[in-house]
């Protein structure tokens, strides 16, 4: 290929919401240039690119996959993605390696949740988006919207999609305005300048081309450009003037021939805009005159005649309506066309859009080393420029970049080369040879060119070429077996391919896991990390049915991790296998690729593990009375060490939910501020930042989030605090800073001791360092002329100042600890604030006062370091307990969909679930009302088959992680008031909250002690069975034996054998459970007993029974019988 050949190229995605039509309108761009391996009439139903049968049973897409199309001299590499929110992963690998996006939206539904998803995605990869407006059908046969209605309709959509793109570029526009002013003034970079023009106008318009109106499913589709070319010579206007005024406010008047705005019309509002007379009225009357039996056939024959239509007559005269459609529309407007030529047309091709994403492909690295090689740099951004400009010269570097790994079978690769010769296919790429399954690399080329047998180095995210002493483990060298160009399931071995290409490569199983960066030379800086919208949140443990498969169950795994984008798995405490994925739909895919595809053996699969969190009760109302609180010397818990020489005081407060959720998002950041080394720490971060501005200091944009966390969480607070003191304390607080936890980088903040100095009976205090303030930049180093002072004392001696030094890494290992399992089901704790003053001395106390010697007591009670992390841990744990403990849960946003119809059926299930709607609306122009809720992780599980159960399949939920929200009950309820206390009395018959049953869950799960009464009444059971009348009754007449026949029959119960025949005695047990009928599960089996016995005493008295337990018993057909 030549450089005029890579303009033909393009890379495109098909991004949108699950069942808006995306892999039927792939399978209409497959059937027209894909070369043959579709053929037209199975377009739209065959559904090529969902080759796996989980996809063709569940009838949505799963992974992401690649055809590549030929297009009038162009080359056009297609990649599905699904839009399931639990396969999000997938769309974030499709669009890394694409240029641009066909983001379809079904105009029945509208914009859903995952719309907005695959728009952020497009947005931060830099793509340039297309609009494809599906299901246009659907608004003529099932909404029966006339034309107008439906312009309107179409018009509100693309203003709501336009409006959330303007939301994206006013986001990037305030921090470049932002990024500008911090700089030096009146310098404006090419990119920001290129925004500000661009900003004057919406990003999606049909007049640009860019928009288009398809039906998917019956193969047409069109853009205004196709009407405009038509009506040019028509009306006598030109094409341009007419894209301009085909969509808008633009009307045209027969009279003067011209085309006038709304001021200028004379018809009143009778008028129409020429979208709807020119272009939408035609297309309505090709569906009434075809669909309805009265219907004009005569316009058929217009629109033949018109365009020159070779329809065969067989189709034409087909008794099914919707073949003729098909048959006429998709030859007067064809789908593929029309998409194809759009994104020829608007979507760049890989040298233009290169130069666009490199900002965000490769960012520019600050460094901030001065003893660098030059030369190492050089090249470096050598490479990055090769890649902006998609060199595709031999003498280029070879770069490209590894999006995902996926496992293909190794029987079905290709067995012979483009030359016939025989391929050998048993290299292996997994390290062991018995897997049946083999890794490619889904890749895109954006330097140089890849060759078959090629040595190649792969870098990993945490790659930084100015250090590759210290990088050895971050970069391997590896030989490309095979490149194949992909063609949905098959493959097509190719000997080399330039940059600009999406090709398969095969040879890298070993030295990639999930994604890397390619390149031929070590000098290059890897990629930027792609950026995932959801993280797994279900979690299950997993184990083999026999244990003597757990060796095949752990090659499983490894080969499932591998081959799965988003999957995780790790080894518990407890030593299970654990699972972690993306949502039910993901697991079960998971679970059933495990089975059947690499352990090949039967599972045991625990119930979903729900992670939870532990806090506080909030005291939000007086803020700076909880900060004075962890400064004063009252209201702590203390504990001291078995030996007796530490005593350690704690006090806890509760952080800000601003700041907690700060730190809690911020962790990947944290890892590399507070764990990484000086001067590598802005490198390191530059793979990980994803809301942090370009060029701006991630270090200190984290302290602005934090500090801007807490001004905000002042200002909403009431107007009796002094927020100036609040401010004063905060100032001081972010000063001491010792640690953070769990794992260093947690919600929860561990704060450096306010006293200072020993205390009166000789002992020193463990004083600790503000270490994560200081690298965090609110105070700078620490010096030691406080301790020098506090040394010069006569009464302690230098080795006990040098023993409580020694003891801070016990204080932060105790305070790691506590925080990492909480004092009520061992669950991480969830921002909380800890001051630890453990005080150390020495002599022994009195308790201690034996013959035993001083150097023999570590010996006893174990060493000192261990005894104070275990002091310290226990007491952070009763601080919090002795602080209204509450329990934290994860929530779901819910977005449903639901007719009016199955409103309540719908609102019965979400009450069930503990969800809490936050608002419902009705969708304009459908019988659909549209409902968001928040529903908690713990119930969400089943939820959707549920939902559908209830609602005949008619309702649909999406679900995505939203938050953590804390449970306001409280788990150790006692009532104490007198309105509690009459309500409840003593509180025995007070019912288990919700907190309390998930945390004896957790508890349960876990293997801890549960409180919880084994025997409810230690009396013998009482019965409710009446012994004084009925038993031993006999059924003496035909109708009494009649009714009791009939009573079963009526509760779907089976008739005990004694009850057959007349002289019956009436026994214990009359009817049997089985085979009841849904209608009567309210009555039990003594419920059925008594049921007759009182009928039949009611015959003997000459009454008739007709209700019991809220339901008649055929009251028309034994009204009177005694009688």
């Amino acid at each position: 290929m030549g450089d005029f050949d890579c303009q033909r190229i393009r890379n495109i995605c098909i991004l949108a919401h699950v069942d808006h039509g995306k892999t039927t309108l792939a399978d209409h761009l497959i059937a027209s240039y894909g070369g043959g391996v579709l053929h037209p009439k199975q377009a739209g139903r065959l559904r090529f690119l969902d080759y796996l049968d989980e996809e063709q049973r569940r009838a949505i897409t799963m992974k992401s996959s690649s055809i590549a199309l030929q297009y009038k001299h162009h080359f056009v590499n297609l990649i599905d993605s699904p839009g399931h929110m639990d396969f999000c992963s997938e769309v974030s690998t499709a669009a890394r390696l694409s240029d641009g996006a066909l983001v379809l939206v079904d105009v029945v539904e509208g914009i859903h949740i995952q719309t907005h998803a695959v728009l952020r995605q497009a947005w931060i990869e830099k793509l340039t988006p297309c609009l494809v407006l599906n299901k246009i059908d659907r608004l003529i046969c099932e909404l029966k919207l006339s034309p107008m209605e439906a312009y309107n309709r179409l018009q509100k959509i693309l203003h709501e999609v336009n409006g959330i793109m303007s939301a994206y570029k006013s986001e990037k526009y305030l921090s470049d305005v932002d990024s500008m002013l911090a700089g030096s003034s009146g310098e404006v970079g090419d990119e920001s300048q290129e925004f500000i023009e661009d900003d004057e106008e919406d990003t999606f318009q049909p007049h640009k081309g860019n928009v288009a109106f398809v039906c998917a499913l019956d193969g047409w589709g069109f853009g205004i450009g196709e009407f405009a070319g038509f009506y040019a010579s028509k009306l006598g206007a030109s094409t341009s003037a007419l894209l301009k005024a085909l969509w808008g406010p633009r009307y045209y008047n027969p009279k003067t021939k011209m085309i006038v705005g709304k001021k200028g019309i004379s018809g009143g509002n009778k008028a129409r805009p020429m979208f709807v007379q020119f272009v939408l009225e035609p297309l309505w009357q090709v569906y009434q005159a075809v669909l309805e039996a009265d219907g004009d056939k005569g316009v058929l024959e217009k629109v033949i005649k018109s365009f020159n239509l070779s329809i065969p007559l067989r189709e034409l005269q087909n008794k099914d309506p919707k073949v003729v459609l098909q048959a006429v529309l998709s030859r007067w407007l064809p789908l593929s066309d029309n998409i194809l030529s759009m994104v020829v047309k608007c979507i760049p091709n890989p040298i233009t859009a290169q130069s666009l994403r490199i900002t965000r492909l490769l960012p520019k690295r600050e460094v901030i080393h001065d003893e660098i090689d030059s030369g190492v740099l050089a090249e470096a951004e050598l490479v990055r420029k090769s890649v902006e400009a998609c060199d595709i010269s031999p003498e280029a570097p070879c770069v490209a970049f590894v999006s995902k790994m996926f496992a293909f079978p190794s029987k079905m690769l290709p067995q012979r080369g483009l030359h016939g010769e025989v391929l050998n296919n048993s290299t292996d790429d997994n390290g062991s040879g018995e897997s049946d399954e083999c890794f490619l690399a889904f890749a895109r080329i954006f330097s140089g060119v890849v060759r078959s047998g090629q040595r190649i180095f792969v870098l990993s995210a945490l790659y930084d070429p100015l250090n590759q002493e210290w990088m050895q483990k971050h970069v391997q060298e590896a030989e490309l077996h095979s490149l194949y160009l992909m063609m949905g399931q098959g493959l097509k071995p190719v000997a080399s391919a330039k940059a600009g290409n999406v090709v398969a490569i095969r040879g890298l199983g070993q030295h990639i896991l999930k994604s890397a960066t390619l390149s031929s030379t070590k000098n290059c800086w890897p990629f930027s990390s792609m950026v995932f919208q959801v993280s797994p949140t279900l979690k299950v443990a997993i184990e083999p049915s026999d244990p003597a498969d757990m060796i095949a169950l752990m090659k499983g795994l490894r080969l499932l991790n591998h081959a799965d984008p988003f999957v995780e798995v790790t080894v518990s405490s407890r030593g299970e296998h654990v699972l972690a994925a993306a949502g039910e739909v993901h697991l079960e895919r998971c679970i059933k690729d495990l089975k059947e595809r690499f352990a090949k053996v039967s599972l045991e699969v625990s119930p979903p593990l729900v992670s939870y969190k532990e806090t506080i009760e909030g005291e939000a109302f007086h803020p700076l009375e909880n900060l004075k609180f962890l400064s004063g010397s009252s209201g702590y818990i203390e504990r001291a060490t078995q030996n007796g020489r530490c005593i350690v005081r704690v006090q806890v407060m509760k952080l800000p939910p601003a700041l907690t959720k700060v730190l809690d998002e911020s962790s990947d950041l944290l890892v590399g501020i507070i764990g990484g080394k000086s001067g590598h720490v802005d490198k390191s971060l530059e793979n990980k930042r994803t809301s942090i501005v370009k060029g701006e200091n991630p270090i200190e944009a984290l302290k602005k989030r934090i500090t801007d966390a807490i001004e905000s969480d002042i200002s909403s607070g009431s107007a009796e605090i002094d927020k100036e003191k609040c401010r004063t304390w905060w100032e001081k607080f972010l000063k001491r800073i010792w640690a953070l936890g769990p794992r260093q980088v947690g919600p929860n903040i561990l704060l450096s001791p306010y006293s200072k100095g020993k205390t009166t009976d000789c002992s020193v205090l463990v004083r600790g360092s503000p270490y994560v303030s200081e690298r965090l930049g609110f105070v700078g180093l620490s010096t030691d002329g406080d301790v020098a002072s506090e040394m010069s004392s006569v009464e302690t001696t230098d080795a006990l100042y040098r023993e409580a030094e020694s003891l801070e890494n016990s204080v932060v290992s105790g305070f790691q600890l506590a925080t990492a399992a909480g004092p009520l089901c061992e669950e991480p704790m969830w921002g909380l604030a800890f001051v630890v003053e453990a005080y150390i001395s020495s002599t022994v106390g009195q308790q201690n006062a034996s013959e035993t010697s001083h150097h023999q007591q570590p010996e006893h009670y174990g060493i000192l370091t261990g005894q104070v992390m275990t002091a310290v841990k226990d007491a952070c744990r009763a601080a919090v307990l002795q602080k209204k403990p509450r329990l934290v849960e994860a929530m779901y946003f819910c977005e449903l969909n639901t007719p009016t119809e199955y409103l309540g059926s719908m609102y019965a299930v979400l009450a069930r679930r503990r969800a809490r709607v936050l608002k419902e609306e009705m969708q304009e122009g459908s019988p659909l009302f549209t409902v968001h809720a928040y529903v908690p992780v713990a119930e969400s599980f089943g939820f959707a088959d549920e939902l559908r159960r209830w609602t005949s399949g008619a309702s649909s939920a999406l679900l995505v992680f939203s938050h953590w929200e804390v449970l306001s009950e409280d788990p150790f309820f006692v009532p104490k008031t007198e309105e509690e206390l009459e309500e409840f009395g003593d509180g025995s018959s007070v019912p288990p909250n919700t907190a309390r049953k998930l945390i004896d869950a957790v508890r349960r799960r876990k293997g801890l002690p549960v409180e919880e009464k084994v025997v409810q009444h230690a009396t013998k059971q009482r019965t409710l069975a009446r012994k004084a009348k009925g038993l031993g009754h006999t059924v003496k007449t035909s109708k009494e034996l009649k009714f009791v026949k009939d009573i079963a029959e009526v509760t779907g119960a089976v008739l005990a054998p004694c009850l057959q025949t007349l002289g019956s005695p009436l026994p214990k047990v009359i009817l049997s459970q089985r085979d009841m009928k849904p209608h009567s599960n309210d009555i039990t089996l003594k419920g059925c007993f008594f049921l007759v016995e009182a009928v039949l005493e009611k015959f003997t008295m000459g009454f008739s029974l007709t209700v019991f337990s809220g339901m008649p018993i055929m009251v028309a057909s034994y009204q009177g019988m005694a009688a």
